[in-house]
């Protein structure tokens, strides 16, 4: 069986507004899902994606602009000094004006599925998917991997069908960062907020630090905005 994890009393996510809304279907792909790491394969609910810190969410979104490993790779086989030799990634200033970052309440009971007793029951549940997937086995590496989604969407179906509120999984950009997939209908969120992202947020830095990035300067004033969304708790 799997093991379940309890939510924390909040969440956050860094996303286009409305930050709380579930994905529109009309943007699902050809399989019926979005494209994401646990969406349903079979497109009968709707997934969001958070995290208990909002360092975990700026990680998780900025990660696509990191430096090419490749440049590392071949500096450091030069000279052996690569991350001398290589300027930081650059974040467009358009990514922090088309974003916001969000906090809500919620609770639920989450799968989670890198503990030992749900990787041993998912290596029995998809030995085939496995197989037919071209991985040597199902272990804690094989569900970190973001290709192929058929992989974690299952067990996002798993999951969902054990009468879980959403998957908890850990980053593979480090164990420290604790992640949640949400399930449509299963969890109402509360209290929720958004606001845009300040320049100088600290969580945001430290994650541009990670990553070795820098924010380009804005060409435009992006306009502050803070706001409490007022309609109750709600699926």
């Amino acid at each position: 069986m799997l093991s379940p994890a309890s939510l924390p009393h909040s969440v956050c996510r860094v996303s286009r507004v409305p930050v709380w809304e579930w994905p529109n279907w009309a943007y699902a792909g050809s399989d019926g899902t979005f494209g994401n790491r646990f969406d349903d394969p079979e497109s009968l609910y709707r997934v969001l994606y958070a995290s208990a810190s909002m360092y975990g969410c700026y990680l998780e979104t900025l990660a696509r602009f990191r430096p090419d490993l490749a440049l590392y790779a071949e500096l450091r086989s030069i000279d052996g000094d690569a991350e001398d030799s290589i300027e930081p990634g650059v974040v467009p200033w358009t990514w922090r004006r088309e974003r916001c970052v969000g906090w809500a309440s919620a609770s639920g009971k989450y799968a989670d599925i890198l503990s030992t007793e749900s990787i041993a029951f998912l290596r029995t549940e998809l030995a085939s998917t496995v197989i037919q997937l071209g991985f040597p086995d199902l272990d804690a590496s094989a569900l970190h991997s973001t290709a192929p989604r058929v992989l974690t969407q299952r067990v996002s179906r798993i999951a969902f069908e054990g009468d879980f509120d959403g998957i908890f999984y850990q980053s593979k950009y480090g164990n420290d960062i604790h992640n949640y997939a949400i399930f449509e209908g299963r969890v109402f969120f509360q209290d929720e907020m958004e606001s845009s992202i300040a320049a100088d947020d600290e969580e945001l830095l430290r994650a541009l630090a990670v990553h070795d990035l820098i924010l380009e300067p804005s060409t435009e004033p992006i306009p502050a905005r803070i706001r409490g969304i007022v309609r109750g708790p709600r699926a």
